[in-house]
């Protein structure tokens, strides 16, 4: 079954393109096109009133959709924000006690990555990283670095970007969080619409970050912070959005809201937000759960998984398939295969109208419901035709 017709604003610019980086800037479906047309009538509709508006009925419906999605008892744990890394700065600024001592492990997102390396450099931090490899015991090692204690923050991916690999132990963390800490952050950007996420089991100890640019398919300006309860209640970096609604705080002092919404930041751009409860709003009228999208990209994977194992698919049978389909349990929606030749062969295929992904040695393929099993046939061959 082909689903390219909810696409075919975004296909129709390059229709001989194969855009195989899904998992990096997913392409957008033709009702995002509607959403930006629509947030650009509200605005001016309603001028001075548009606040109203949005915060009466846009940011509802996105919360709404963002606590039935990942299993949360109350949509107004969730607030937004136009960046993962915006958010990460407000849970941090929270802490009252320096240096922050933060457990991660070396495969974190450069949004974190680079903060932590610099606070670290600033003395405001001392950072413990997990090593990812070998990802066969990564679980069992990090989960042994959080239970010895000795943190504050403890940052962790749902799902790794570079490999792809899935981290396994998010319910055990969970029951180490307290609100005088350890606080727990999972960063769920490449887990968020990928696969099916349930966090229901730990809504009320885990922070919860993620985005719409990957596979909510809402473009960039759409990302979120599930807040638990009675953890961070005063972050210091704070915008005047947190002063609307039920306020607490010492008498004097700066208040805030006690739910998701101590952490709003200020003015912007809430197109996103219209984008993203479009394509909800897609996938709900054409009956398509995540499940049902990650099957999809999971068959057109394999496709591709067993064309490279056969040797059909060139110089990439010399790859070493980090993140291999085997079985139907959670999984990222790419591919990463690791070879020296990795960024010659992104290179080879951009010159033949194929898009992916690399990262350092590692070339990443991700699927989507804009493909079929046609645009794999044609992926296929065109890795065939790489020369060494």
């Amino acid at each position: 079954m082909t689903f390219k017709p909810l696409f075919s604003r975004a296909l129709a610019p390059a229709p001989d393109r194969l855009h195989f980086a899904a998992h990096s800037h997913h392409l957008w479906p033709d009702v995002g096109f509607e959403a930006q047309q629509q947030a650009w009538i509200d605005a001016n509709l309603h001028a001075d009133r548009k606040w109203d508006l949005i915060f009466g009925e846009v940011i509802p419906r996105a919360q709404a959709e963002v606590a039935r999605e990942l299993g949360l008892p109350d949509p107004n744990s969730v607030v937004f924000s136009s960046n993962t890394h915006d958010l990460l700065l407000r849970i941090f600024s929270a802490f009252e006690k320096g240096p922050v001592r933060i457990l991660s492990t070396d495969g974190e997102f450069h949004s974190f990555r680079r903060q932590a390396d610099r606070w670290e450099e600033a003395g405001q931090a001392v950072v413990t990283r997990v090593p990812l490899a070998p990802f066969e015991t990564f679980s069992d090692r990090f989960l042994a670095a959080a239970r010895a204690g000795g943190h504050d923050w403890i940052v962790v991916s749902q799902v790794f970007f570079r490999t792809g690999g899935l981290f396994e132990g998010i319910e055990a963390l969970a029951t180490l969080a307290r609100p005088e800490g350890p606080w727990v952050l999972v960063d769920g950007y490449h887990g968020f619409m990928a696969t099916p996420t349930d966090l229901s089991a730990v809504a009320d100890r885990v922070f919860y970050v993620a985005g719409g640019y990957k596979y909510a398919m809402a473009g960039e300006g759409a990302c979120f912070l599930h807040a638990p309860d009675g953890f961070a209640p005063r972050p210091v970096i704070t915008g005047w959005f947190a002063e609307f609604g039920d306020l607490s705080g010492p008498p004097g002092g700066v208040q805030y809201r006690s739910d998701g919404g101590r952490f709003w930041g200020a003015t912007f751009d809430s197109s996103a937000l219209y984008r993203f409860n479009a394509a909800r709003a897609m996938l709900a009228e054409a009956g398509l759960t995540t499940a049902d999208v990650a099957a999809h990209s999971r068959g057109l994977a394999i496709r591709f998984q067993e064309a490279v194992l056969a040797g059909q698919a060139g110089p990439l049978a010399e790859a070493r398939i980090l993140n291999p389909i085997d079985g139907d349990g959670p999984r990222a929606r790419f591919l990463a295969l690791r070879h020296a030749e990795a960024q010659a062969w992104r290179t080879a295929l951009l010159d033949q109208g194929v898009v992916t992904d690399v990262r350092d040695d590692v070339i990443r393929f991700g699927f989507g419901l804009y493909q079929d099993p046609e645009d794999v046939d044609r992926l296929i061959a065109a890795c065939s035709s790489i020369r060494p």
